[in-house]
């Protein structure tokens, strides 16, 4: 399965990062890491090369990108030019009434993906 995950380098998108990796080396998909310009205090390079050094440290052979501009559509755009089959979030958070609070680029991604998404919590 070829699978896209975006991070924008908080705590929940190396949560994702983590199972996604486990995932890709069970099932053997075709992952791309695409890191994200977010409101996060780090710098999307910084993010990028922890990304990269989190990834080798796996073995697992995959792409990592940069996306500049609008992070939900971008991971969107990107999905549906190269055909992408899934795109992976971390995030959704619970509210204290128990529903699930996503963030702006979840929201953005679930609601206009024409692929499968997979939220990480």
């Amino acid at each position: 399965m070829k699978v896209l995950l975006g991070t924008g380098g908080r705590e929940d998108g190396f949560d994702a990062l983590d199972r996604t990796l486990e995932r890709t080396r069970e099932a053997g998909d075709d992952l791309t890491v695409a890191v994200l310009e977010t409101s996060s205090d780090e710098d999307v390079e910084s993010v990028a090369a922890d990304v990269r050094e989190q990834v080798a440290a796996t073995g697992i052979d995959a792409e990592v990108r940069v996306l500049e501009g609008h992070p939900g559509s971008q991971l969107v755009e990107l999905a549906e030019t190269e055909g992408f089959e899934r795109i992976v979030l971390g995030g959704g958070q619970r509210s204290p009434l128990g529903k699930i609070d996503l963030g702006e680029v979840a929201e953005f991604v679930l609601l206009n993906a024409d692929v499968s998404v997979t939220l990480v919590r």
